[in-house]
């Protein structure tokens, strides 16, 4: 299904316009790493198991006034080291990982913290987003829409993420015709880390965020 076709399919679909503008705009093709600025990788953990929901995992780079999205991993029920030994097949070992409010929380299988096994792993990792309350889900998606304009697309290696993305939609009461916010289903994992990418977000630049690329490169991360 095309960018544009979630937008008519699924009454409520919360991202597919971003897609299909940026798919009218040119802005979904190939897209490449800049080698010279710092890799990021924004997660949506999962757990381990069959009954476990998705773990999510969008790779991008802030380029200039370029939001490029340039890579997305999922898998269910997996371990985490199967996800850490992705990042380093595909490249992404000096990654900056960015989890949400939920990478403190202790791995079930080995009781260690997710960003503690990150760092373990050899990953530079951000300090996990503060959790947002109630609104959260709202802050994610207002972030997305209002910078889709910037976002630059990777078609080959990004297709299963955009396609989760452009389902994600709003859960509606038939009977009652009311929004009860996002649905939670097979969609959301990547929505979530992508709005996680968005709110995160920090234009190149500007004198705080040159001052934390710098950081990275001195480190090796770059």
């Amino acid at each position: 299904m095309l960018e544009g076709d979630y937008a008519k399919a699924f009454e409520g679909a919360y991202i597919a316009q971003v897609l299909a503008q940026a798919r009218a705009e040119g802005r979904i093709g190939r897209v490449a790493a800049d080698p010279l600025l710092p890799l990021r990788a924004f997660f949506d953990l999962g757990g381990s198991g069959a009954s476990a929901d998705a773990m999510a995992i969008w790779i991008a780079q802030w380029v200039g006034q370029e939001i490029r999205l340039l890579d997305y991993i999922e898998g269910v029920g997996q371990v985490l080291a199967y996800y850490v030994n992705e990042l380093r097949a595909k490249g992404y070992a000096q990654a900056i990982c960015y989890l949400p409010h939920d990478g403190v929380n202790e791995n079930n299988i080995t009781g260690k913290k997710y960003e503690d096994h990150l760092r373990e792993a050899g990953f530079a990792v951000e300090p996990p987003v503060r959790n947002q309350g109630k609104g959260a889900a709202a802050m994610r998606i207002e972030a997305v829409r209002r910078l889709g304009s910037k976002m630059w697309w990777n078609e080959t290696t990004t297709e299963s993420g955009r396609d989760a993305i452009g389902f994600y939609h709003e859960k509606k009461d038939d009977v009652r015709n009311v929004g009860l916010g996002p649905e939670h289903d097979w969609s959301s994992h990547a929505a979530d880390a992508l709005g996680l990418m968005a709110i995160c977000y920090e234009e190149p630049g500007r004198a705080g965020n040159f001052n934390r690329v710098i950081r990275y490169a001195d480190q090796g991360y770059a």
